[in-house]
């Protein structure tokens, strides 16, 4: 069992409370695609859910709001379809955008999850419903037949997310969330990925929430240039539940957060899961490319990955948290970070074929290929670090690491390194 203490950060911003209840929540072992988190019926949160959303005061939002709401970006969340008519989505969901190709009931969702991501991701916070980080920016659904979609009728008419990712990839969405996976590579969907990235879209995937019991490679998170995203609590420790290995990038708030009970949309839950920390994390990419529109989706990556919160050398990201804890009020709030090449993946540090964007903001600072090694993991998804640079600098208003980071993690009783090297492909 993975200790919560492997690796820890903290808010700075000061935050107290109960923990609250813990949901266990499991990817498939057999191959099917499921979405990464699950609600607590039994036991919904209070009225007032948004004092629940603990992330917000911790990550200073409305000062980042002042700064940016994500005004400009479209996000396509490909999931178990989106609601548009709960009060916080209201006029935040452009249905019309759907490609007829995909658009089987993809405002109907049949188990809440695609709703509450996208809520996550942009909700107004109307009626008393969740404040989304980017609440500025738009979601476009996209209703995939996940393992939840236990209608054999419905399963048939409903789209592969092959497909999806595709037909997100041909639209005006930026982001691409997919808070969804399973441990089998499809041929079809790893070919979506590298098409969506050529055409110049940020993925984030959320990496499984089985570490206690199966550990396995999730994928879509897995894939060449899909951002992995692992989940950490309150404090910055990563949960207890979040996937690890070579091709978690980044980590989020992920713990002990509402969404929907379910899909009868009556009332929130507490939850956890890679789900909600894949969602915050695309709200936060769309929080930094609305504020640098010309920016490419490798330069609002890469300025993500240099601003993480961490403590551990950037060349040696963490099985556990990646290249860190997001903190885009380290770029929107004091201006750190290089966006560097507009066309180099900034994980793989090789060049996205196809994609096109603007001129580098700041060409003579990027890094050169000879200091990151390729690497990649038993999956197949490359990764590699930039520079060595350490960026979690303390500000009161921004997730950073603490000091004196535990070294080892315990598993049954025994000792493994926190920091790993992804190895060499």
């Amino acid at each position: 069992m993975l200790s919560a203490t492997s690796q820890r950060g903290r808010w700075t911003a000061p935050f107290t409370g109960p923990t609250g209840r813990r949901v266990s929540t499991a990817c498939s072992a057999l191959g099917a695609l499921v979405i990464a988190s699950a609600g607590l019926a039994p036991s919904a949160v209070a009225d007032d859910v948004q004092s629940q959303q603990w992330y917000l005061d911790a990550m200073a939002a409305d000062d980042l709001w002042k700064v940016s709401t994500g005004e400009g970006v479209k996000i396509a969340v490909i999931d178990s379809g989106v609601n548009p008519s709960t009060p916080s989505l209201k006029g935040q969901v452009l249905v019309d955008e759907v490609p007829k190709s995909v658009a089987y009931h993809a405002t109907k969702d049949y188990a809440g999850h695609g709703t509450s991501m996208a809520e996550l991701i942009a909700g107004t916070g109307a009626g008393g419903g969740l404040k989304g980080l980017a609440p500025g920016a738009k979601i476009v659904p996209y209703r995939v037949a996940l393992k939840q979609l236990t209608d054999e009728a419905e399963r048939k008419k409903t789209s592969v997310a092959a497909e999806a990712i595709r037909a997100a990839a041909d639209s005006d969405a930026k982001i691409i969330n997919m808070s969804f996976g399973g441990n089998i590579i499809y041929p079809e969907e790893k070919a979506a990925v590298k098409y969506a990235a050529s055409k110049g879209k940020l993925m984030f995937a959320s990496v499984g929430n089985d570490a206690q019991t199966k550990d396995f490679i999730g994928y879509p998170a897995a894939y060449p240039y899909v951002v992995g995203v692992s989940a950490a609590d309150k404090s910055g420790n990563v949960g207890k539940f979040s996937e690890t290995g070579a091709y978690v990038d980044l980590a989020a708030p992920g713990l002990d957060a509402p969404t929907w009970c379910d899909a009868t949309f009556r009332s929130y839950c507490e939850n956890e899961g890679t789900s909600i920390a894949t969602a915050i994390t695309s709200a936060s990419a769309a929080l930094i490319w609305s504020a640098h529109p010309d920016w490419t989706a490798n330069q609002v990556l890469r300025v993500m990955l240099d601003t993480a919160g961490r403590e551990w050398p950037k060349d040696t990201p963490s099985k556990y948290l990646g290249y860190g804890l997001i903190r885009p009020g380290q770029s929107l709030l004091d201006g750190k970070g290089n966006p560097g090449a507009a066309d180099v993946d900034p994980i793989t540090n090789r060049k996205v074929p196809g994609a096109s964007g603007a001129a580098d903001a700041s060409p003579s600072a990027s890094v050169p290929a000879s200091s990151q090694p390729s690497k990649n993991t038993s999956g197949g998804q490359t990764s590699a670090a930039g520079s060595s640079s350490n960026s979690s600098d303390d500000n009161a208003q921004l997730w950073v690491v603490l000091g004196a980071v535990s070294a080892v993690v315990v598993i049954g009783g025994g000792g493994l390194a926190v920091l790993r090297s992804r190895r060499s492909g």
